[in-house]
């Protein structure tokens, strides 16, 4: 008897489990975009904006979705360029150009620690990664891809507490593109 109560615990466990699991992922969204070309989860509420207009070398306006959640900040952003404008150069400099932006003059070395510096990949896609860290343990992390002629960026805040660390995670892992690079 005392094994046949034991069985039927552990075969319940899964189903007891699962609605667990669907309440802790009901506060993220799941984004998709345009022409179902990404996708990527953030924490809800979260907020779309477009750029009211384009900017030299954009083929259309900078569309951006940002969420907050517990001080922490998520935020993501695409636009296209002219055809051409990264087709036609070496997509992992302009990664590593638009990735590390002023970087080094907002983020000095001698006051942040740069954890993570390096060219990255998605899906076979040209990026760039930049983790910086300050005394405190507070993190902005960073992503940039070039895809064809449009550029992907994500930006997510992080504290040493593993929590945000593992939202922070979650949100860069999210990303997914419909189409990879062979």
């Amino acid at each position: 008897m005392k094994r046949r109560l034991f069985v039927a615990c552990l075969s319940a466990a899964p189903l007891v489990a699962r609605p667990q699991a669907r309440a802790q992922s009901a506060d993220w969204q799941t984004i998709v975009g345009p022409e179902l070309r990404f996708r990527f989860e953030m924490p809800a509420p979260v907020e779309r904006t477009q750029a009211s207009e384009k900017e030299q070398g954009h083929a259309a306006p900078r569309i951006a979705w940002a969420a907050k959640r517990d001080g922490q900040n998520f935020d993501f952003d695409f636009v296209d360029y002219d055809k051409g404008w990264f087709s036609q150069r070496d997509s992992k400099v302009m990664a590593k150009e638009l990735g590390r932006g002023d970087a080094e003059k907002a983020f000095t070395k001698d006051k942040y620690r740069y954890v993570r510096d390096e060219p990255v990949e998605q899906q076979g896609w040209d990026g760039y990664a930049l983790d910086i860290e300050d005394a405190a343990g507070l993190m902005v992390v960073m992503r940039t891809y070039i895809v064809r002629d449009r550029l992907y960026r994500l930006l997510v805040t992080a504290t040493q507490d593993p929590k945000t660390r593992i939202d922070a995670n979650r949100f860069l892992s999210s990303f997914k593109l419909a189409e990879s690079r062979q």
